[in-house]
């Protein structure tokens, strides 16, 4: 199948992004991640970002995390960032994503994981300590959702409009909801993509959210549901940018309803849905949570 590899250069010099590149491969595509910190900390994060950012979405929360001893692994999604990009919508499943997911963490042997998600972020890595609750501690969750077939109106919008957008502006996109990001940031949203055919995953992420009980990626959803309910141990922190109209206050409510342990959340009353951008004082106050905050 064929795929196209963004050109490095357009990834030279982006601001708050000093980040070495790094590959390993999957279905013989191959996919990036950056890897900050000590290898022999005592906590991996793993940050997974969503449609359709990259892992440039954490370069606020990756310092923060690293300035406290922690490890920070940052993956491209397959169609994503720096990561190989198939030309053809039906690669992307939502089985395929979540089983390059399991396969990274397994290949890097991530253990003691504080699992950081937004997003597909959440979407998919909510479904992922299911399989070896031993790798993973602790959650950091944001504006997402548990896909168990039931789809909001807020949601049906956003994939209504970004189907009418082949080409979708990324950049311009997450300056609607931070408008001051500079020029170089709005540019460092769009480098990976130097034209529409690109940004075929941009395209397919919308139509996979499931939209029924049985559509691909419900029943995984509802297993991890049960299992955030029944199982899970770890500690758990929730932040909700309360200006998004997808997946924000209620639709945050209602994942905290069925995360064991959840407190109640950060409320970031100026935040919208890539709540990342303001995700310094997020990670500085999940730290504190979770007694990993350097005096």
């Amino acid at each position: 199948m064929a795929a196209l590899r963004t050109p490095d250069e357009r990834f030279a010099g982006l601001p708050g992004w000093p980040f070495q590149p790094r590959y390993t491969e999957y279905a013989g595509w191959r996919m990036h991640h950056i890897d900050e910190g000590p290898a022999d900390a005592a906590v991996t994060v793993l940050c997974l970002h969503g449609n359709p950012s990259w892992g440039y979405l954490y370069r606020h929360m990756i310092p923060v995390f690293t300035a406290a001893g922690l490890r920070v692994v940052a993956p491209d999604l397959i169609g994503f960032g720096r990561s190989d990009k198939p030309q053809d919508e039906a690669a992307h499943t939502f089985g395929f994503h979540r089983d390059s997911l399991l396969a990274f963490v397994e290949k890097l042997d991530l253990r003691n994981i504080l699992l950081v998600g937004q997003d597909w972020g959440g979407i998919f890595g909510l479904t992922l300590p299911m399989a070896a609750p031993e790798r993973w501690t602790r959650l950091l969750v944001m504006n997402t959702a548990l896909a168990t077939g039931t789809l909001t109106e807020g949601f049906r919008l956003w994939r209504a409009y970004s189907n009418s957008q082949p080409d979708l502006a990324v950049g311009k996109l997450l300056q609607r909801g931070k408008r001051d990001l500079s020029a170089a940031e709005v540019a460092a949203y769009d480098a990976p993509y130097p034209d529409a055919s690109y940004k075929a995953a941009l395209r397919a992420f919308p139509n996979l959210v499931p939209d029924g009980a049985d559509a691909p990626g419900a029943a995984l959803a509802r297993q991890a549901e049960a299992f955030w309910q029944e199982r899970w141990a770890g500690d758990s922190f929730m932040a909700v940018g309360m200006q998004d109209p997808v997946l924000g206050a209620p639709a945050m409510q209602a994942l905290r309803a069925v995360i064991r342990g959840c407190p109640p959340p950060l409320e970031v009353a100026e935040g919208g849905h890539f709540l990342q951008e303001w995700g310094a004082p997020i990670a500085q106050a999940a730290l504190a949570r979770f007694g990993l905050a350097r005096p």
